[in-house]
């Protein structure tokens, strides 16, 4: 059973907990977040929950943080990731400096 996390922080707070785990995405706010009504969702297709999401495909919000195209490509072959392993690049690359107030920070 392999398994990859990351703690998902917004504006440096942390948010939730996204993992992989037998080729599965799974995505879940923690309790203190969902319950702060100060604290926005972080994506219209993530809402605040209690319930766990999940899917076969790295959730569009998450795959939207990852380069694309000449960057994807000097990334993946800079950190020897496969261009396929979506969840292995955004933990390795969208620590800091990401479009946005998201940050994931690998577990």
């Amino acid at each position: 059973m392999n398994e990859q996390k990351a703690e998902i922080y917004f504006n440096d707070e942390p948010v939730g907990i996204l993992s992989k785990q037998n080729n599965k995405y799974f995505f879940k706010y923690y309790q203190a977040y969902i319950t702060d009504n100060t604290k926005p969702a972080i994506s219209l297709s993530l809402p605040k929950q209690n319930e766990q999401f999940v899917s076969d495909y790295l959730f569009s919000f998450f795959f939207g943080l990852l380069a694309e195209g000449d960057n994807k490509e000097l990334q993946c072959r800079i950190l020897r990731i496969d261009e396929k392993d979506h969840f292995t690049r955004l933990l390795k690359t969208a620590g800091e400096d990401t479009i946005g107030g998201i940050t994931v920070r690998e577990l």
